[in-house]
């Protein structure tokens, strides 16, 4: 532990000593300052590093340097010296280390092969070249090799092995026939990576003589050919006898037809293979599958996505090819082959490794003597690369002693240096995979300031225009730069001056009295030196009258006047356009001093007519539009939008800030109320334009900010109250300086995809907002509430980045920031962010379970401990099921319900239970990768409740006195049975119901003979069961008794629903027949007349009467007779609908219906309050007790009315 403290404090003093250092010099570019400087050696161009010649060729082996004086050179081979003296077929350029090797006058480029190293050399150091490997390249020829026949049945696949010799560089592969044609490929004949020829299935057109492989050598010219392989395909209808004859059970030819196949693969073999690839290179991967009919593939990464715009197929979609590959990469990647028959897969294991690679490669540094600096050697790869130092070609810790040095790993700090501490460092960066070699110079140089601008130059300046007097300088230690006006002035300060860094001098808004002389003064601890230049301030040019609008009728003659106004000590030019472009050449068309003039003016005059006048410091113009008409124009005001404005000037250009000026077009009548400007990015969005700002009408100016690494335009579009004008001509563009980026990526999230890794996204910057070249983001990330180090990566042209190998559900530190060559965007926010979810690990404890009631129970359980949970818990579901009934004691087959519960719930409520029965459940948690394992199953009983309706009521043997009644028990008892309830009344001519007479029966019987009856006599029936709970819901009947033994009256068919048929007495006299169809007329127009109201929404007389019953238990009797009170039951004159009648035997069947349910949670129908209440309630239809009324509102039907007299 105390080791890992020093080790820290020890890193943040180095920051802090690193954040102290002086910036280095910059050496202007200067040629004249260039060649009096002293610069240790600089390699400026050599040969590759895998070098591979032509053997026929003179090998030129690349070394080139500069440095003052002028650097040697020599040479290594293979880690020994090279004395080229020696040998006299090597010589070296004059001026140069570029060795020239003479193959083509006897020598032999195999014995020059080998590793190579220059040195360039000088009294301020030693600087070299990468190893450079020289190989000759190699061409040999095809082995000799007898090639048999390939006879191939139809349909079967084959391979054509090509196997090329072993070239240097590898051979290009292609396969022709005899005339130097190109075979033609497909889905069904490909060419692999290996330069085999694969068939997916012969077919006959396949047969010929001539395939033929070639291998071309690139760096010899050469093409190397192969033996003609020959392919015959045999078909089965095609063999003749004789063939057929010669031909054993053995052979491959069978007399089977040619059958249909299921995908194989023919390359890669196996289920799996793995395949490494660098960093930045091309992967290629390849799938060839045979089957019947011709396979198809297909490509995918398992647990992501192939990378868009890096993603390409090839070779008819065998062959995935992935760019500039990166670790991302790495992966799972899947081939499948599928035809109609069935599919095969291969899965490729990528593992991406990188070389080495900068993130920081060491710059060149001048220091002054005394002076501190660094230099900062940063590489990445995959294995991370080494850092080891050479002090001018030589390993650092056998290098001479320097005090002023101090190397820390990848790092050299420099303090105190001196003269004598300049040498050249060498940083070599490797790993297994290769490795980076880079040249820094530290130059100390002692040197008096220096002035390059020439002395007296004379600067030229509109007034109000900016003013940049140059002071280019140059001296070691840097000189400290100071300017003055006139030979014995002060030292200029304030707000009105700007100091650039490289000396020059900016007077924002030049005016008259700024003129003069400029001295300025550079100054180190080794001398001082002064230059003085001129500034004069000319006024600007101005066009005091101005052409103006004319109208002029044809064959007239017009003048436009340009009228100037200058600086006397400036010549201007004046030039007149037509359109923008030159005058006609027409003698018609004068040119004046102050005017131009049109004389016998035409219809091809009409145009708009400018005066440009120049200066060698600036430049002015001015338009007006001729119109030419036949008749004078009439006065009449035309409102219109106004004309785009023109003339748009940019002036004080800044690094963020830019003036941008311009003269608006004529208003048309209609007073221009505001000015929009809109710019264009030609750099990122050329083409598109956007909203800059919005200014007042009055206001012609406009100070506009700018972006970094943006080339504006700008255009002016012109807004009165008829509408907007066209926009006006684009500005000159104005390309402003690249900066750092002041903003990092939007909407960053980490998530994980899969339960070991990370995926972290974000909103890509637009173009205009990367402020300079090479936009890249560095993703870093950490795991939260641990002690560690932050993990970064840099990316660009991505807006993903998957970390892989992280622990399950654990919360994450994310941060991108965006960079380009410039520097690093501010420190971006931190999000917190978590690795893939997993499914949970533990159930639910402690389950409980609280009956509530007969269809009603609350379930509670333990919380699940949220490390367990593995993911973002998403709540807990519970799954119950019914066992059996413990009335009938019968399974059925087990439904499982399920309620979800959202959040950290422990509880929950269990609606729709059916009574009276044995449940199962168990609880699981839920997170957002799935569910976890159930708890123990619970079992739990539900409490008896109020039984169903009895399944049937059946009356027969009608008789005078007699009517018997058979039924079925409740299709859902609900509990044990305890007694049956019949309560009957009779129902008189006149629709009036009786006494209400009730009988309790035993549970067990199921038939009752009711004696004891009226004679011809109707009677209604309500029919329950009854628990212990109570009774349950009743079901309806109506019989009729006999009239008399010798003719018995069918009953009226009906369950509750037919009307109440009257008695009739035979009577065969005349008066009383011809009365009861006087009646029957009457009470059918009644009818009638009563359904026409009924439709338009009143009552009648009979509905009254209807809305008066009440239950016929508690109806009062009539004072005077005792009788009971009028009874309609609507449903008795409800007809019947259609396929809806009741049996003949008087069978009243209930319709089966479950209870439905209605779930409390997010399950199947139900909903829950936030504290797991149930919301909602129960509905069903049940049969109306007697004392219920009517229970129907359709108008009764005249044809039922007519039927209850027959």
């Amino acid at each position: 532990m105390t080791k890992k403290m020093s080790i820290s404090t020890s890193k943040t003093s180095l920051v802090l000593f690193l954040c102290q250092i002086i910036s280095a010099l910059d050496v202007p570019l200067d040629s004249k300052l260039l060649e009096e400087l002293s610069q240790p050696p600089t390699i400026t161009q050599q040969s590759p590093k895998d070098y591979i010649v032509d053997p026929r060729e003179n090998i030129v082996i690349q070394c080139e340097a500069k440095g003052k004086p002028p650097p040697s050179f020599s040479w290594t081979r293979n880690g020994t010296h090279f004395d080229i003296d020696k040998d006299a077929q090597v010589t070296m350029k004059p001026n140069s280390g570029t060795l020239v090797i003479n193959i083509m006058n006897g020598g032999k480029a195999e014995a020059y092969e080998g590793v190579y190293q220059c040195t360039a050399r000088n009294e301020r150091g030693a600087a070299i070249s990468n190893n450079i490997v020289v190989r000759p390249s190699r061409s040999p020829l095809w082995t000799k090799e007898k090639l048999e026949p390939n006879h191939v049945r139809e349909g079967d696949s084959l391979v054509l092995h090509c196997r090329p010799p072993v070239g240097l560089p590898p051979p290009i592969i292609f396969w022709m026939d005899n005339a130097f044609q190109r075979l033609p490929q497909s889905e069904r004949v490909s060419q692999g990576l290996n330069g085999d020829l694969y068939f997916s299935n012969v077919q006959p057109e396949d047969t010929r003589e001539d395939y033929i492989c070639y291998a071309r050598f690139n760096h010899t010219q050469t093409i190397q050919q192969k033996q003609p392989i020959s392919v015959k395909v045999f078909s089965m209808d095609s063999l003749n006898d004789t063939i057929a004859a010669n031909l054993s059970d053995t052979d491959i030819f069978g007399a089977k037809p040619v059958t249909e196949r299921q995908p194989v693969l023919l390359t890669p073999t196996g289920s799996t293979s793995t395949k490494v690839e660098l960093r930045g290179n091309v992967l290629l991967l390849e799938c060839i599958a045979a089957g019947l009919p011709t396979p198809v593939i297909r490509w995918i990464k398992e647990g992501g996505e192939l990378p868009a715009n890096r993603t390409f197929f090839e070779n008819f979609k065998k062959t995935l090819k992935i760019i500039d590959v990166s670790e991302a990469d790495s992966g799972n990647y899947k081939c499948i082959a599928r035809n109609a028959l069935g599919s095969v897969h291969h899965v490729i294991s990528v593992t991406v490794k990188a070389a080495p690679y900068w993130i920081t490669a060491p710059r060149n540094l001048v220091l002054s003597p005394g002076e501190d600096g660094t230099l900062i050697c940063r590489a990445n790869g995959n294995p991370k690369p080494s850092i080891s130092w050479l002090a001018n070609g030589v390993p650092i810790a056998i290098a001479p002693e320097d005090p002023s040095r101090k190397v820390d790993g990848d790092t050299i700090i420099f303090s105190h240096v001196q003269e004598r501490s300049s040498a050249v460092y060498q940083c070599n960066a490797s790993n297994e995979y290769g490795y980076l070699l880079a040249n820094a110079f530290v130059n100390v140089l002692a040197e008096p300031p220096r002035i390059l601008t020439p002395a007296n130059k004379l600067y030229q300046v509109i007034a109000d225009s900016p003013a940049l007097l140059d002071c280019a300088y140059f001296g070691s230690p840097k000189p400290e730069i100071e300017w003055f006006k006139g030979v014995k002035g002060s030292i200029l300060r304030g707000n009105e001056y700007i100091f650039h860094d490289n000396g020059t001098l900016e007077i924002p808004v030049a005016q008259k009295n700024n003129a003069g002389t400029y001295t300025c003064v550079a100054r180190n601890e080794l001398g001082k030196i002064q230059n003085e230049v001129q500034l004069e301030i000319k006024d600007p040019t101005m066009i005091i009258k101005q052409p103006e609008y004319k109208v002029i009728q044809r064959y007239g003659q017009v003048s436009f006047e340009c009228v100037i106004k200058h600086d006397s000590t400036l010549l201007p030019t004046v030039t007149w356009l037509k359109d923008n472009d030159e005058l006609p050449d027409d003698e018609r068309f004068l040119v004046g001093k102050d005017n131009l003039t049109i004389m016998n003016v035409t219809d091809k005059d009409d145009g708009t007519y400018t005066c440009i006048v120049n200066t060698t410091l600036d430049s002015v113009s001015a338009s007006a539009v001729l119109t030419v008409v036949a008749a004078p124009p009439t006065p009449a005001i035309i409102y219109a939008r106004p004309n785009p404005p023109f003339d748009l000037e940019l002036t004080g250009q800044l690094e963020r800030s830019i003036d941008l000026s311009w003269l608006p077009g004529d208003e048309n009548n209609s007073p221009i109320t505001s000015f929009v400007i809109e710019f264009e990015d030609a750099l990122h969005e050329p083409g598109v334009w956007r909203y800059q700002t919005e200014v007042p009408g009055s206001q012609t100016t406009a100070q506009l900010k700018l972006s970094p690494y943006v080339n504006y335009s700008f255009r002016v579009i012109a807004v009165n109250r008829i509408g907007r004008s066209q926009p006006s001509e684009p500005s000159e563009q104005y390309l402003t300086k690249s900066a750092s980026p002041d903003e990092n990526p939007a909407n960053v999230q980490g998530i994980g995809s899969e339960p070991d890794n990370l995926v972290i996204t974000w909103e890509p910057l637009k173009g205009f907002q990367s402020n300079g070249p090479g936009l890249q983001y560095k993703v870093s990330w950490r795991q939260k509430d641990v002690d560690d180090e932050w993990t970064s990566v840099i990316v660009a042209n991505v807006s993903k980045y998957i970390v892989s190998g992280t622990p399950t559900f654990v919360p994450y530190e994310v941060k991108v920031q965006a960079l380009n060559d410039l520097g690093y965007a501010p420190e971006p926010s931190e999000v917190i962010g978590h690795s893939g979810e997993d499914l949970p690990m533990v159930a639910p404890g402690n389950v409980q379970v609280h009956v509530i009631n007969s269809t009603l129970a609350k379930v509670h359980w333990d919380p699940v401990p949220l490390k367990s949970v593995r993911g973002h818990l998403q709540g807990y579901k519970v799954y119950y099921w019914k066992v059996q009934s413990l009335s009938r004691r019968s399974r059925r087959h087990v439904e499982k319900k399920i309620l979800t519960f959202r959040g950290n719930k422990t509880f929950g409520m269990l609606p729709g239970l059916e009574p009276y029965s044995s449940y199962k459940l168990n609880v699981r948690v839920v997170n957002g990768k799935g569910e976890g394992p159930a708890s123990p199953d619970k079992v739990f009983k539900t409490p008896e409740g109020v039984p169903s309706s009895p399944s049937f009521l059946k009356i027969t043997n009608p008789t005078l006195d007699s009517l018997t009644l058979e039924w079925g028990s409740p299709t859902h008892p609900n509990g044990v049975l305890t007694s049956y309830t019949l309560k009957f009344q009779p129902i008189n001519n006149t629709h009036e119901l009786g006494p209400l007479v009730e009988i309790r029966i035993p549970a067990n019987e199921s038939s009752l003979i009711l004696k004891n009856l009226n004679y011809s006599t109707r009677y209604k029936f309500y029919f329950n069961a009854q628990t212990s709970v109570g009774s349950g819901s009743q079901i309806t009947e109506e019989a009729v008794t006999i009239m008399d033994e010798a003719g018995i009256l069918r009953p009226a068919v009906g369950a509750g629903k037919a009307m109440a048929s009257r008695q009739v007495d035979i009577a065969t006299q005349g008066w009383f027949i011809g009365l009861m169809c006087a009646v029957a007329l009457l009470i059918l127009i009644l009818l009638i007349v009563c359904f026409i109201r009924r439709n338009k929404g009143g009552k009648y007389p009979v509905k009254e009467k209807e809305d008066a019953h009440a239950d016929p238990e508690i109806q009062p009797m009539k004072e005077d007779d005792g009788t009971f009170g009028e009874y309609s039951d609507a449903e008795d004159h409800k007809p019947l609908k259609k396929g809806s009648r009741t049996p003949s035997d008087r069978t009243v069947k209930k319709e089966d219906s479950d209870d439905s349910l209605v779930d409390y949670g997010e399950g199947v129908n139900g909903q829950f309050n936030e504290d797991g209440s149930f919301i909602g309630q129960y509905s069903g239809k049940k049969e109306k007790e007697p004392a219920e009324g009517n229970e129907s509102s359709e108008a009764p039907s005249p044809v039922n009315a007519m039927n209850s007299f027959v």
